[in-house]
């Protein structure tokens, strides 16, 4: 077993093993009632900096460190306070647009699975796009500076031709959002609040594992282009 893989399978055997523990455990959950948005920060930061890693292990068919790793954990764990500011704000406002009856479900029997599609899919095809871009363009400025932004600048002209934006609506935007964020993020908003985060921290490490899968190279040869590009390993992220 190579070395990366026995960091990588540490590092995630910490992580349940710390979600688990009964005393680390409800640890968690109550810092995470007292500081959200910190807490939001601290679980994508680890979580899917560990997703991104593998979904690059998945792509290159080895372990890499990705170019300005410090940068890319920082902006992960902007993006999980983000997301757990936007969760409270799309939950209250899918719920004030159902009993308006602005959106249906509300007094039906499925009204608490009405309630977590319509947070869901609003989420999604709103605020998902947008996030899930300035991600984008985050991990290409990264990659241009060589991962030292305080000593080098890239040109934002520079930076968005330098994503691949037919791949980023043909696949993240047509395909991933409808069929695998909408229904992941339905199941996440049918569990108590104090864990949903954490739950879409944990997507995360999953979606980096599609996102690298789906992008392996066909065949060895393949790898040394495709390690010319940048990783999109994400959250809601991608």
């Amino acid at each position: 077993m190579k070395r990366g893989t026995v960091l990588w399978t540490i590092a995630f055997a910490v992580v349940v093993i710390f979600l688990v523990t009964p005393v680390t455990h409800n640890a968690l959950i109550s810092a995470t009632r007292v500081h959200p948005l910190l807490m939001g920060f601290a679980k994508f930061a680890v979580l899917a900096t560990l997703g991104e890693l593998l979904g690059l292990r998945m792509r290159m068919l080895e372990w890499k460190v990705p170019v300005g790793l410090t940068w890319r954990i920082l902006v992960w764990g902007v993006l999980g306070a983000l997301i757990a500011l936007m969760f409270q704000v799309f939950n209250a406002g899918a719920q004030a647009a159902m009993s308006a009856g602005l959106l249906p479900g509300k007094g039906t029997i499925l009204e608490t699975i009405a309630t977590a599609f319509w947070i869901s899919t609003v989420m999604n095809t709103t605020f998902g796009p947008a996030m899930m871009a300035a991600h984008r363009i985050s991990d290409a400025y990264i990659e241009l500076c060589g991962g030292r932004l305080l000593r080098k600048r890239a040109r934002f002209v520079d930076v968005v031709t330098h994503i691949d934006w037919h791949g980023f609506f043909g696949f993240v935007i047509c395909k991933t959002i409808p069929f695998v964020w909408i229904p992941a993020h339905t199941l996440t908003f049918l569990a108590p609040p104090e864990y949903r985060v954490l739950v879409a921290a944990l997507l995360s490490i999953l979606f980096g594992a599609i996102l690298g899968f789906a992008a392996r190279p066909k065949k060895k040869a393949d790898v040394g282009a495709a390690d010319e590009q940048v990783l999109e390993a994400t959250v809601v992220s991608r």
